[in-house]
């Protein structure tokens, strides 16, 4: 028993971590008929700058890396992946754009909180059809979650920055 006990106390994440879709299953299940393609961009200091005046939120690395999923008549779409960390452990999550860069979906990846902080998919939905020009604040464009304010921040936060990414330093594929 105390084994035991000392396991659970050791590993929290056992008990409430779940990966829920793999890099490779999530570009698969939103460019299913693409070619993939990872990418990768450096920022200037300037578009770090622009960046973050935007987005409201701190760029944490120059390096940028996205996916562009083409298919025969060119981009279908592009892929970020963001990793924050909620209260005490990471949340990872997708913001697929289309090629206008307006958001198809966010879909959570890994959640490593208990589920009780985990945005439902209804909430997730709310980002689709929205832009960089887009209200994307919670409780005025963005209606927050009771009991998950930290995820649908960091969330919210990072979508922000995504599309504020997009715009300024993204090359745009044919």
């Amino acid at each position: 028993m105390i084994k035991k006990f000392v396991l659970i106390f050791l590993f929290p994440a056992f008990l409430f971590g779940q990966v829920y879709l793999t890099k490779e299953q999530a570009l698969k299940l939103y460019f299913p008929n693409a070619t993939v393609e990872r990418k990768t961009v450096f920022l200037t200091d300037q578009q770090v700058e622009k960046i973050q005046t935007q987005a409201k939120s701190k760029v944490e690395s120059k390096l940028v890396t996205y996916y562009v999923g083409k298919g025969a008549s060119g981009a279908e779409g592009y892929a970020f992946f963001e990793t924050h960390v909620v209260r005490t452990l990471p949340e990872t999550f997708m913001v697929v754009l289309e090629a206008d860069g307006s958001i198809r979906a966010v879909e959570i990846l890994a959640f490593y909180e208990p589920e009780d902080y985990l945005p439902p998919k209804r909430w997730l939905a709310l980002f689709q059809k929205k832009n960089v020009q887009s209200d994307l604040w919670l409780k005025r464009g963005v209606q927050n979650i009771v009991g998950a304010t930290l995820s649908a921040q960091g969330i919210t936060e990072g979508v922000r920055k995504v599309l504020a990414t997009f715009e300024t330093a993204i090359p745009k594929e044919k």
